[in-house]
């Protein structure tokens, strides 16, 4: 188990759809390191219930109909201090509304129609933090919604160089667009992980991500790497 003896997981599902609301809880409550804390119909209602509840992850569904997902998402990072992580969960993989709301500061997304393990799986590891989410599907989100033609936009190039990356940060963030876990970043450097977490700590401080998916969003944005 990747909690034991730790506290569980909260969880607070944000949904119109009361039957996918109830889908996502009986999946979730099923598992001994997680635990459902609350429950929305409407991202109008996130914020105070995340400064009630303090959930460790929102499970926000990306079109709703007084505020999305994409404006909660801005709304709870720009006004809760220590935000919980954002999952997104959509109907749709290839959409625009899910790239934009990670480019506003959601860590990951998830596919309503996805098997239970997998949607266990995604709350555990954007709680963690420590790997990318779906790296194919957010290379190919960005690859098709992202501004600029691979070379990258302008402001998003000038805020790169502006973060003066090492060339060990570099290669750390090149790693990170692959979806690679610190463990696994720390295997192929032949380094510790320890390392690599402090790496990766100051890629994010550099280019004042909140964490490694905007990290990977703006190491695509600025051309860094070419999503396709």
């Amino acid at each position: 188990m990747i909690y034991a003896g730790r506290m569980p997981v909260t969880v607070l599902l944000v949904d119109d759809e009361p039957l996918v609301r109830a889908g996502l809880r009986a999946i979730l409550s099923a598992q001994p390191d997680i635990e459902v804390v609350g429950e929305a119909a409407d991202g109008a209602a996130v914020i105070p219930l995340v400064r009630q509840l303090r959930p460790d992850v929102v499970a926000m569904d990306v079109r709703m109909p007084l505020l999305d997902g994409i404006e909660a998402t801005r709304a709870v990072l720009r006004t809760v201090d220590r935000p919980p992580k954002i999952l997104v969960v959509t109907t749709f993989e290839n959409d625009e509304y899910v790239y934009e709301a990670l480019r506003a500061g959601a860590d990951g997304f998830l596919l309503k129609r996805a098997r239970p393990a997998e949607i266990v799986h995604a709350v555990r590891l954007v709680a963690e933090g420590e790997s990318l989410l779906f790296p194919a599907s957010v290379r190919q989100l960005a690859a098709e919604y992202g501004d600029g033609d691979g070379r990258g936009n302008p402001a998003a190039r000038a805020a790169l160089e502006r973060a003066a990356l090492t060339e060990r940060e570099a290669e750390v963030l090149r790693l990170m667009t692959r979806g690679l876990s610190n463990a696994e970043i720390a295997e192929r450097l032949v380094v510790g992980t320890e390392t690599v977490k402090s790496h990766v700590s100051a890629v994010l401080a550099k280019l004042g991500a909140r964490d490694r998916t905007q990290a990977v969003i703006a190491a695509y944005e600025s051309g860094f790497v070419a999503p396709g």
